[in-house]
């Protein structure tokens, strides 16, 4: 027993030693590491530096503010956003070469017209004789100057509904596209618009006469969401056929646009006063296929169901430019509709007339064609209802272009320095 005392105090003693000068090197450790912190620059509490505000060509004030960039979020009012245009714009068709000295003679006045003849049971008549027709505007029987069953190159347009809508039945769609497309005969010519919202209507393929071109471009067309712009697509679509070759002084082809949706216009720039304003100046025939079957038929107390507005903008294009409007109840429906649309382009007559008001005010004139009823058949005249009479000059007051955004309801819109 008195040799272990001795070595427990030997060992009690060393033990503090040992604790000790650790715990002197744990502080110094820490206050190092502390020290470090402190001295190190804090990134990720320093505000990222506001970026310099646009000059708007007024002085600064002593203490700018800069507005932060907004990432979501309603829209704040300002100026009104631009009309949608077709994306990629397609470039103009450059005037025919006139040599100096040549006389070109135009009669301005003429109106053209393009005429179907069908039976009770919407089959084409073919042996209408100039006689048999007859030509009112505005209830005034008209001379007819030429008349024509020659077959003449179309000039037609394919545009496409491709919003989610038409999600089941695209590839059908783009199998009758097809059909149609290889009933150009040479001369024709067609051009491809995929249509969703009105930021998102696209030339997918300009005018060519390329049927292979044409049907890679329907390979290409695709479903995307968006709020569905059917209005702006028609708009523009019967622009672009419009204008397209229309300097050439020989210029005899039929123009057309076949529209493929399901008839509920969502979220348009453009009007349907508008829309229908335009197509009075334009001699473009609409044919639409309306897929309406999957729209709600409810109605309310004081509106249409959306089934019902759609069915009533179709029967109108196609009724006030003498096109024709279909409404298939199956998918199995769509050879024969693209037959039919086929046979109606190329069984058609040509009239113009001399209108006998020569007034230039640039209202509008109602037209009518009538065919005389040999025996007991039934024969009806289709063409388009009217058209816009020209204006006297370019200083003539005009009304208000249509392409003119609508001013924003409420708030002060950005002033434009």
């Amino acid at each position: 027993m008195s040799v272990s005392k001795p070595f427990d105090k030997r060992f009690t003693r060393r033990s503090a030693l040992l604790l000790l000068i650790g715990l002197v090197i744990s502080a110094l450790v820490l206050s190092s590491a502390l020290a470090a912190n402190q001295n190190r620059p804090r990134t990720q509490t320093t505000p990222a530096p506001s970026p310099t505000p646009r000059s708007t060509g007024t002085a600064p004030t002593a203490t700018p503010t800069p507005t932060p960039r907004t990432t979501g979020g309603p829209p704040t009012l300002g100026d009104a956003p631009p009309p949608p245009k077709l994306r990629p714009t397609p470039e103009p068709t450059p005037p025919p070469d006139i040599s100096e000295g040549d006389i070109v003679k135009i009669n301005a006045d003429l109106v053209q017209l393009h005429v179907r003849v069908i039976d009770r049971n919407n089959r084409p008549i073919d042996n209408v004789t100039k006689g048999e027709f007859h030509v009112f505007e505005d209830g005034v029987v008209q001379p007819i100057e030429t008349f024509t069953r020659e077959e003449v190159p179309i000039s037609y347009g394919l545009a496409v509904d491709t919003s989610g809508s038409l999600r089941s039945q695209l590839q059908s769609v783009i199998d009758a596209g097809k059909t149609i497309i290889n009933s150009n005969k040479p001369g024709d010519e067609t051009f491809l618009v995929r249509f969703i919202s009105s930021d998102k209507i696209e030339t997918v393929q300009d005018f060519t006469d390329k049927k292979d071109l044409l049907a890679d471009g329907l390979d290409s067309f695709y479903i995307e969401g968006g709020q569905t712009a059917i209005i702006d697509a028609v708009y523009l679509s019967a622009e672009h056929v419009s204008e397209y070759k229309r300097g050439d002084t020989q210029d005899r082809r039929r123009r057309a646009l076949i529209v493929i949706t399901d008839g509920e216009d969502r979220n348009s720039f453009y009007k349907q006063e508008q829309l229908f304003a335009r197509l009075r100046e334009e001699d473009v025939q609409i044919f639409v296929i309306g897929f309406i079957n999957e729209l709600d038929k409810e109605t309310g107390f004081i509106r249409k169901s959306p089934r019902e507005k759609a069915t009533a903008l179709i029967n109108k294009l196609a009724t006030e430019t003498g096109g024709r409007a279909f409404f298939p109840e199956s998918l199995s429906e769509l050879p024969q509709i693209a037959n039919e649309i086929v046979r109606d382009l190329r069984t058609q007559y040509v009239l113009s007339y001399n209108p006998t008001n020569k007034t230039a005010d640039g209202t509008f004139r109602a037209i009518k064609v009538t065919v005389d009823q040999p025996n007991a058949e039934k024969r009806i005249a289709l063409t388009r209802n009217g058209r816009l009479a020209r204006r006297e000059s370019q200083n003539s007051p005009k009304p208000p272009p249509v392409r003119m955004p609508t001013a924003p309801a409420t708030g002060n819109p950005t002033k434009k320095p």
